[in-house]
């Protein structure tokens, strides 16, 4: 079983390879099934040049927002980007480059990199900013624009659990876009909550098979909310 044990003990080991002008997908959504350690890690390394993807950029001193502290980003594809103060800073300064993809379009972007599959056709973004200058075919009478896949040189994925082959399954809102982004890494590292036996997980509830993940490592995770919002009680306005 040892040779086909991905798990690893340390940060270093997990992101061991990351070189600057990288380009790096990161799984999550909003704050939540970011994986946290490796992000930290990343800005521990000092890393810079990267260019990375991800539904959007964490916010102010947590998640992805960490890497904008030091510069490390110098490319942003996301579809989200309204919770970060030093994100906008850096955009409108010409320090961070942003290219912003509707949200259905970078998810199929990386779904799309981890299958092989080079382009495909979209009519998300026809006849607005996005679609300019990309090719445009009609299908059944409508327009559609080419959006080529995305893959990178790195994949970092927050799971709920990962036997030690790497196999895995999410939770709940984490399901977004992990999933697409762990396929879309030549070196994909996976950081879970639990890792568990061989067997342990039935294989009908694998969400990412262990085919695609290179590296697993166990997390400590703090979860934080990115904006809580509660129910009014009785008599509020």
């Amino acid at each position: 079983m040892s040779g086909f044990n991905k798990v690893v003990t340390s940060y270093e080991e997990a992101l061991a390879g990351l070189q600057d002008d990288m380009t790096v997908i990161a799984g999550g959504f909003g704050l939540c099934g970011i994986p946290e350690g490796l992000i930290a890690q990343i800005k521990k390394m000092g890393t810079k040049g990267l260019t990375v993807v991800s539904n959007n950029c964490g916010v102010d001193g947590f998640g992805l927002g960490l890497l904008l502290e030091d510069k490390q980003i110098k490319k942003m594809v996301s579809s989200y980007v309204g919770e970060n103060a030093l994100f906008e800073k850096q955009l409108l300064d010409g320090e961070l480059e942003v290219e912003l993809t509707p949200q259905g379009t970078l998810a199929e972007k990386m779904r799309a990199g981890g299958a092989g599959i080079p382009a495909f056709y979209t009519a998300t973004g026809y006849g607005t900013p996005v679609g300019e200058g990309k090719e445009v075919k009609e299908f059944n009478g409508r327009p559609y624009i080419l959006e080529e896949s995305i893959t990178g040189d790195f994949a970092i994925v927050k799971a709920w659990k990962a036997d030690v082959f790497g196999n895995c399954v999410y939770r709940h809102t984490a399901q977004n876009f992990n999933p697409m982004a762990a396929t879309a890494g030549k070196i994909t590292v996976v950081e879970v909550e639990e890792i568990v036996p061989p067997g342990a997980i039935p294989p009908s509830q694998i969400h990412t098979p262990g085919i695609y993940v290179n590296r697993v490592i166990q997390g400590k995770f703090e979860k934080r909310i990115e904006r809580r919002v509660v129910a009014k009680t009785q008599g509020e306005i």
